[in-house]
């Protein structure tokens, strides 16, 4: 209801002018019996009568623009703010008085009956409060009050936004949260239609129809629950929970229940975006586990898991392993990402020549491998790999052609375990690069054999390193101008169980190893040390040390080497390394820089076993050396002496017009060291003069060469 009321009065009478309907308005609100209060919007108190300041214990004054929940016991003050959603609009909510618990200014409370009302005054709306005392009353049910108490404080402190509606659509129950959520001013509560709150609340929906329809969709039927998901324009996120309100097992409205869940739903889908970023880090990870990153093929993971099934079920498995050989070049000349390309173009040919029924993985490096299952002829994709992969590839414009050595293993015994079956590939393939690369060869158990031996070799020479247990043999050199022993050349031995190897026996293993390099030092150092004073003796005599390939990688190898002789106090110049020709085929550039560094200190290059590789003579002079030493298979075609032997003859004379000494070894007749001197050959060497000896025998050695000299300037006797 509204009523006309004014906003300020006075205890004082009116004055002239005032009819008496008025006054007796003022009259009833002076001296009656109820206490009245008139509350702004905001629940501040605008006026009271004298009842309310007897009621309460203040005065007027003290009232005044105070707000009412002064007058409350604390589990009622939540009370008004529903009483303002149920006045207005034709509400006969104003005709009900309802209980409270009123607070006197002596702390004692008051048992309260309130009735409210909506009015109009010159400052707007208000709401006007009759309260009447009943503590002259007998309270029957006083637990029935204490848990309506109870409810209106749960209604008012909850987290939740709340509103009940009758079946009739009246407003009958709201709280404070409600009013926060949706940003709604009481005015519309005020108007006590529940379909006004729906289209506030659709318009800040993203779907407000789904809204709309699923409100109709409660309503036409009382007994349905439901649990909605509702998303703000502003990002926010609502859950709503709708229930009937039952009494008595009547239906009689329903409770709205809205819960601003943002955070939460933030937090999971956080929680979900990290899951699904975990879960494409997991298949990224496993692809990773049993993918080759550069190639794309299966690696050694996912090869052995395939192997391992294959060998469980019967039919025909092989394993191919192939390498690529000198593939070191391709990086060293053109770079690492060229070398990346040719990995992959590969690993495209490898796919081709298998096909999809085989699995071809990459190992490492340049190491492929492949798998056959029920393939009854390994023979043809053997083949067909070698063919294929041989062919020219173009890297970067440069056309290269890849070689490879290709092992082959094929189940034998039941039982055999894929590491066993790589194993064999393995043994075959380096039987390939035995036999000449380029081909592939099948797995037979005698290569086992010669895998251990080699391992056992490699396993003794070790030791033997370790123990310093590689001596020093020198055979002499004599110049065949001056008629003596001008050179002894440095020899590495190893006595293995009783056994005095040559290096021919071990050298290749040790390269492999890479023990050639401390083997070396070792040979430098003891030769340095034990011919120092007889190198002192005349700076003509020289020390001639064998260098492997292998050796020159290693970037500190010239320093080592200058250190070693000043160590020994040997001149550089009285130092000679003999190398290969293939040294010289060495992508690395700083294999010759070294060779280069070592000339510019003094030391000297002789080019050992000369005419079987593959310069010709005419490149010599592009060559970094100082002489070069004739294969010892030359020498031995020399029988009579009466052989024309053009080839011979030729090394010498070009050998003379670059200026490079020339020696000739493997010299074991007087025929041939004859035939030698008389083409001006500088220096001759071989077992007509003396075999290598320790050093302890070196002064035999040298006595022996004279006497071998002296003989050959005796006139030949004819046969």
């Amino acid at each position: 209801m509204t009523t006309a009321l004014p906003v300020d009065s006075s205890y004082e009478r009116p004055g002239a002018g005032i009819d008496v309907e008025q006054g007796l308005a003022e009259t009833l609100l002076t001296q009656g019996p109820d206490a009245l209060l008139l509350l702004t919007t905001e629940g501040i108190i605008s006026f009271l009568n004298p009842a309310a300041e007897r009621l309460f214990g203040y005065s007027k004054e003290e009232l005044i623009g105070v707000a009412h929940s002064r007058l409350l016991v604390e589990d009622d003050r939540g009370g008004f703010l529903r009483v303002w959603s149920r006045l207005g609009g034709g509400s006969s909510f104003g005709t009900r008085p309802f209980p409270g618990l009123g607070l006197h200014r002596e702390g004692r409370e008051i048992p309260l009956e309130i009735t409210c009302s909506l009015v109009t005054t010159p400052a707007g709306t208000s709401m006007a409060v009759a309260v009447r005392d009943t503590s002259h009353r007998q309270d029957d049910d006083a637990g029935r009050r204490s848990a309506v108490s109870l409810l209106d404080a749960t209604f008012e402190t909850t987290a939740d936004a709340i509103v009940v509606v009758s079946n009739t659509g009246q407003i009958t129950g709201v709280n404070e949260q409600y009013l926060k959520l949706w940003g709604m001013p009481r005015e519309i509560l005020a108007e006590d239609d529940a379909y006004a709150l729906v289209k506030f609340i659709a318009k800040q929906l993203v779907a407000p129809d789904c809204f709309k329809a699923k409100v109709a969709e409660l309503y036409a039927d009382h007994e349905l629950h439901s649990h909605d998901l509702l998303e703000f324009q502003d990002g926010r996120t609502v859950e709503l929970y709708s229930r009937p309100q039952k009494v008595a097992d009547e239906v009689v409205g329903r409770i709205w229940n809205f819960r601003d869940v943002t955070t939460r739903t933030m937090a999971q889908d956080q929680a979900r975006r990290a899951l699904d970023e975990l879960a494409q880090q997991a298949d990224q990870l496993k692809a990773l586990a049993f993918q080759d990153p550069l190639t794309g093929l299966a690696n050694r993971m996912l090869f052995n898991e395939r192997a391992t099934a294959a060998l469980e079920s019967p039919g025909p498995v092989a394993v191919l392993l192939l390498d690529l050989d000198d593939f070191k070049e391709v990086n060293d000349i053109l770079g690492h990402h060229a070398g990346d390309q040719m990995l992959v173009e590969i690993s495209r040919r490898l796919q081709n020549c298998v096909g999809p029924h085989g699995t071809v993985a990459r190992l490492g490096g340049d190491e492929f491998v492949v798998l056959l299952v029920g393939c009854g002829d390994s023979d043809a994709v053997a083949q067909r790999i070698v063919s294929t992969l041989n062919a020219p590839v173009s890297i970067e414009g440069t056309l290269m052609r890849p070689g490879l050595s290709l092992g082959v293993a094929t189940r034998g015994t039941e039982g055999m375990s894929s590491s066993e079956l790589l194993r064999q590939a393995d043994v075959a393939m380096y039987a390939a690069k035995e036999a000449g690369k380029n081909c592939y060869v099948h797995f037979q158990p005698e290569m086992l054999a010669t895998l251990l031996e080699r391992t056992q070799l490699t396993a003794g020479l070790r030791r033997a390193v370790e123990l310093g247990q590689i001596t020093v043999f020198y055979q002499p050199v004599i110049s065949t101008n001056r008629r003596e022993v001008i050179q002894f050349e440095a020899l590495a031995r190893w006595e293995r169980d009783g056994v005095l190897m040559a290096p021919d026996a071990f050298i290749q293993t040790a390269e492999r190893s890479g023990l050639i390099r401390d083997i070396g030092a070792e040979v430098l150092r003891q030769s340095c040390t034990e011919l120092q004073s007889w190198l002192a003796e005349d700076p003509g005599r020289t020390l001639a040390v064998n260098v492997s390939g292998v050796q020159l990688q290693h970037k500190d190898f010239a320093e080592r080497v200058l250190d070693i002789a000043a160590w020994s106090r040997v001149d550089p110049h009285q130092l000679v390394l003999e190398v290969t020709e293939s040294v010289f085929f060495d992508a690395d550039s700083h294999v010759i820089q070294q060779l280069i560094t070592l000339r510019a200190a003094g030391i000297r290059v002789a080019l050992d076993d000369f005419g079987t590789g593959y310069s010709s003579l005419g490149r010599l002079q592009e060559l970094p050396v100082d002489a070069v030493k004739i294969d010892k298979s030359f020498v031995s075609m020399l029988h009579t002496g009466e052989e024309r032997l053009p080839i011979l003859t030729s090394m010498i004379h070009m050998a003379h017009s670059l200026g490079l000494r020339v020696t000739a070894e493997g010299i074991e007749t007087p025929t041939q060291a004859r035939y030698l001197m008389e083409h001006e050959c500088d220096a001759l060497q071989g077992y007509l003069f003396s075999r290598p000896v320790p050093g302890a025998r070196r002064a035999a050695a040298v006595t022996q060469s004279a006497e071998a000299i002296a003989a050959l300037q005796e006139p030949a006797v004819a046969l």
